[in-house]
């Protein structure tokens, strides 16, 4: 059985309408499960008024944003960013990092992190990648992840995917300065959104690594379950075919979580990581889709937050305040102002260097 600290007891506590099992939830036997939150209600929530949760999972009884409410407003040991203390600048939270203070340091990003690479973000007004959904006639943009629409109608994905697979892009200043943290043992975990894989190819370990929404690595039928090398459904996207089960003629689907679907097994070492973790990054991310967005919430008090981002999101709307420490603007740009404020200029640009040549 695994130890969990009070921190994560109390928030796995809040998070039960996120893991769904057959009786009861437990921390053995729950399964997360992919949610996202339309705007409307989080723009209610910002205001002060959380209507009933109407996500798109809402029929499987999801995890809310009035359960998200609860645990920021309970007496929880957890949370981040306790405003009772000083506040932090991001010069600080470097000083802090070389002088050795912090050594469990996790991350969480999303798809701001790559849009650098040439992969547009979700949720951009006007560059995003849902507004960019036209052309596939979907009868809303988030069914391009859904999975009874796949089944149905998987010629949307399967074109979507034919940009996303391994090898199309390549990792930016961002994904070199997570493999600096790696390199330098400092990185505790990194909780990845993104299915573009940007951060294996970047060199980071697989155990440092949690891919909450899949990846292209391995792919399984829908009917028969049988499981196949990434390669197989890559290489009939490739091909512009339907990648199809050898076994049972079923449909292949990459590993991918969609709406709906359970993520994977490693998404609950969050329960044991983040009552560890000393100092918390998110970056690029929105923090709009459960229950990934939740896990800000999920260090201890003491534990300093850093955002690194185009706006401010979630814990940080308010604004700088005790150990909620916000850059916020161009990702790469917030990226390497730390990485002066560190004296690490010159390892990122040979990590850049040598990410080139390959």
């Amino acid at each position: 059985m695994v130890m969990i600290h009070a921190p994560a007891r109390q928030f796995f506590k809040h998070l039960t309408w996120g893991f769904v099992t057959q009786t009861k939830v437990t921390v053995q036997r729950g399964h997360a499960i992919l949610c996202t939150v339309r705007q409307d209600q989080l723009s209610a929530r910002t205001s002060g008024n959380v209507p009933p949760a109407q996500s798109l999972c809402s029929r499987r009884n999801i995890y809310s944003h009035k359960c998200r409410a609860q645990w920021q407003n309970s007496a929880h040991p957890g949370g981040g960013g306790d405003s009772r203390n000083t506040c932090l600048s991001l010069e600080d939270i470097a000083l802090r990092i070389k002088e050795g203070l912090y050594r469990r340091i996790l991350v969480m990003v999303g798809a701001g992190i790559s849009t650098d690479s040439g992969i547009p973000d979700f949720r951009s007004p006007t560059s995003g990648l849902y507004s960019r959904l036209q052309e596939y006639n979907l009868p809303y943009p988030e069914a391009i992840f859904d999975l009874r629409y796949f089944l149905r109608e998987p010629q949307p994905f399967l074109h979507l995917a034919r940009d996303l697979l391994p090898g199309h892009h390549h990792p930016n200043t961002a994904h070199h300065f997570l493999r600096l943290l790696s390199d330098k043992e400092v990185l505790l975990r990194l909780y990845t959104q993104n299915i573009d894989g940007l951060e294996r190819a970047a060199g980071i370990p697989s155990e440092k690594l949690v891919e909450a929404h899949g990846s292209f690595s391995s792919a399984t039928c829908t009917m028969c379950l049988k499981s196949y090398p990434g390669e197989t459904f890559q290489k009939a996207v490739m091909e512009s075919k339907v990648p199809l089960c050898s076994s049972c003629g079923g449909l292949i689907k990459a590993d991918i979580v969609f709406f709906g679907e359970q993520l994977p097994p490693r998404f609950l070492l969050h329960l044991t990581d983040f009552p560890r973790a000393d100092l918390l990054f998110v970056i690029g991310t929105s923090l709009e889709v459960e229950p990934f967005a939740s896990l800000v919430y999920a260090v201890r008090a003491s534990t300093p937050r850093v955002l690194i981002n185009r706006d401010s999101v979630g814990p940080f709307v308010s604004g700088p305040q005790g150990l909620n420490v916000l850059e916020l603007g161009e990702v790469t740009a917030g990226i390497k102002q730390f990485v002066q404020f560190l004296g690490w200029q010159q390892e990122l640009e040979e990590l850049e260097k040598n990410g080139k040549q390959h």
